[in-house]
């Protein structure tokens, strides 16, 4: 067996074999280069010891910061390359990092801590692949499993049981029977883990090709940090709109949404404040009025908790409450839109409406054929400069301070006033036009 390795990671492999040590590749690098993908990053492991390591490289860039758990970063041709000595790891109080860790020379120590079979692969061109643990076969069968017992290996790091979801996500592998019992139930031990971990695996989960089978036969594991989806689950919408209830509608338009963690994060919270807002009208059929609203209030709350960063959590938030704001391919709606949303985030809505739709009873298809009219229209409106912000109005206040009108109040009313009426289309966008507006606006207190 023979993996295409860079340059610059064969060197550092090279270095540490031309001193007398053993060198491998490992881990998740090895297990992508397997399936044909781009590794991420690139890991060695080695029976040389931290010091020895920075002996090696001394003439290298050297980064220590993991040196009392084995390892030194690399910085080979500048770019970093992970060096670890095999070790053994010691218990996990905080069931997240080892207390101690027990260096060792045998690589098959190294493997035997990992977690799942299929990142417990070693790799160098001399003896080509080790696998202790069946990693290979697991590989080609599609299936991830622990390495030795499950129950061990979660109580020891509990992000493994999200790292797990994550992998069946992205990779679209199954989990094998016992590690799928054993991470339901350890899951509880997810809440020990720090908010931040939880919320960039569970970003990584709901942008893989497998995310809504995944939430779906796993949903109890993902309550544990978003218990507010579990009122969504069953819950029939009673509505001739809806073929699914919350959680499944839910479930498909992650599907059918762009992997982009805004728009996959607006799908997963959009709807969560239905099963709050539900009522039945006398015809029997189910209404959710003001469900954007709270929605986007339980957003808020659960991208708190989970510390994401301002922006991504304003833009969701936008977007939650935005999800179900009419969407027309017309000019004067479009102008309209793109004055309360911006353009960045009218697309990503646009993006949002069409995932909703997909996620919908059949009816659905006018609306979401219409969707798909608006970027093209949105290119040509911004290539003639049309106007939909007082940025861009023809006159500016200094324009109306010439005709007499006060400073303050006044001067914004009449801004206001006059790029409505450009957006609704009643008036061009010209400056002659503007200000024979303005005079008429002037003292009237009225649009």
């Amino acid at each position: 067996m023979f993996l295409s390795v860079p340059g610059y990671v064969r060197a550092v492999l090279e270095m540490l074999e031309h001193g007398g040590w053993q060198a491998y590749l490992v881990g998740g690098c090895v297990r992508d280069a397997l399936l044909g993908r781009e590794p991420n990053d690139w890991d060695v492991t080695t029976d040389a010891l931290p010091e020895e390591i920075q002996c090696i490289f001394a003439g290298f860039p050297v980064i220590r910061t993991g040196e009392k758990h084995g390892t030194v970063t690399v910085l080979s041709e500048g770019m970093p390359v992970e060096v670890t000595t095999y070790r053994i790891d010691g218990t996990y109080t905080d069931r997240r990092h080892p207390d101690s860790v027990q260096f060792t020379r045998r690589l098959s120590d190294d493997l035997a801590r990992r977690d799942f079979t299929v990142n417990a692969l070693a790799y160098n061109q001399e003896n080509g692949l080790i696998d202790y643990f069946g990693g290979q076969n697991d590989l080609k069968n599609g299936i991830l499993r622990c390495v030795g017992e499950p129950g061990l290996r979660f109580q020891e790091d509990s992000l493994r049981i999200l790292r797990l979801l994550r992998f069946s996500s992205q990779l679209g592998f199954q989990i094998e029977r016992c590690t799928t019992e054993s991470a339901l139930r350890n899951r509880k031990f997810l809440g020990n883990i720090s908010q931040e971990r939880v919320r960039d695996e569970f970003v990584k989960l709901l942008c893989g090709k497998n995310a809504a089978n995944v939430l779906r036969e796993y949903r109890e594991i993902i309550a544990v940090f978003v218990p507010e989806i579990r009122p969504a689950f069953g819950f029939e919408q009673h509505n001739p709109h809806h073929i699914y209830d919350v959680w499944e509608h839910t479930l498909h338009c992650i599907s059918a949404a762009e992997p982009q963690p805004v728009v996959r994060l607006s799908m997963f919270l959009h709807d969560l404040g239905k099963p709050e807002c539900f009522t039945l009208d006398s015809g029997g059929v189910g209404h959710f009025h003001g469900h954007p609203v709270k929605s986007a209030l339980l957003a808020g709350k659960i991208l708190t908790r989970l510390r994401f960063d301002r922006k991504t959590a304003e833009t969701v938030i936008l977007l939650v409450r935005s999800h179900s704001l009419p969407l027309l391919p017309e000019e004067h709606c479009l102008r309209r839109r793109l004055n309360q949303l911006g353009d960045e985030n009218l697309r990503l809505l646009i993006k949002v409406q069409e995932a909703d739709a997909k996620g919908k009873a059949s009816s659905s298809a006018a609306y979401l054929a219409s969707l798909e009219q608006i970027p093209a229209l949105l290119d040509r409106m911004e290539a003639e400069g049309q106007c939909f912000s007082l940025k861009s109005l023809a006159v500016d206040g200094n324009d109306l301070l010439a005709l007499g009108i006060p400073r303050g109040k006044e001067i914004g009313r009449i801004l206001h006033a006059l790029l409505s009426n450009v957006i609704d289309g009643k008036i061009p966008n010209i400056r002659s036009a503007l200000l024979d507006t303005a005079k008429k606006l002037k003292g009237s207190g009225t649009e």
